[in-house]
């Protein structure tokens, strides 16, 4: 599996001791310094079933400067596949991505039910 993460966010870091805590075996990668691109992009898009939305970080300064709360609506997926693809501060974290399932951002539940922790 790998662990896209930013080592500065706090909800990262509780993600990271979670996996830790639970041994669950992971390939750390860091966002900013190692941005998805716009094809591993779709592919956890697809894989996620998630709106394309739910891969924005929208607490992010940049999503706040560019404007983006009102510009994605307008934006064909391509386009944003491009932007998100730009700057991983703009991709929502943690994402953890597994052979057949891909979870944005960290909620416990969610993230127990799909690695089957009790």
């Amino acid at each position: 599996m790998i662990f896209v993460c930013y080592p500065k966010c706090t909800t990262c870091q509780k993600a990271k001791k979670w996996l830790m805590a639970n041994d669950i075996a992971f390939e750390e990668r860091n966002i900013k310094n190692n941005n998805p691109t716009k094809v591993e992009l779709k592919d956890w898009h697809k894989k996620s079933g998630l709106p394309l939305k739910k891969f924005f970080n929208t607490s992010g300064i940049m999503y706040r400067e560019l404007k983006l709360k009102d510009k994605l609506s307008t934006m064909s997926d391509d386009e944003q596949y491009s932007l998100l693809a730009s700057d991983g501060m703009l991709v929502k974290r943690p994402i953890l991505v597994g052979d057949d399932f891909v979870l944005v951002g960290f909620k416990e539940s969610d993230w127990k039910t799909v690695l089957g922790i009790e």
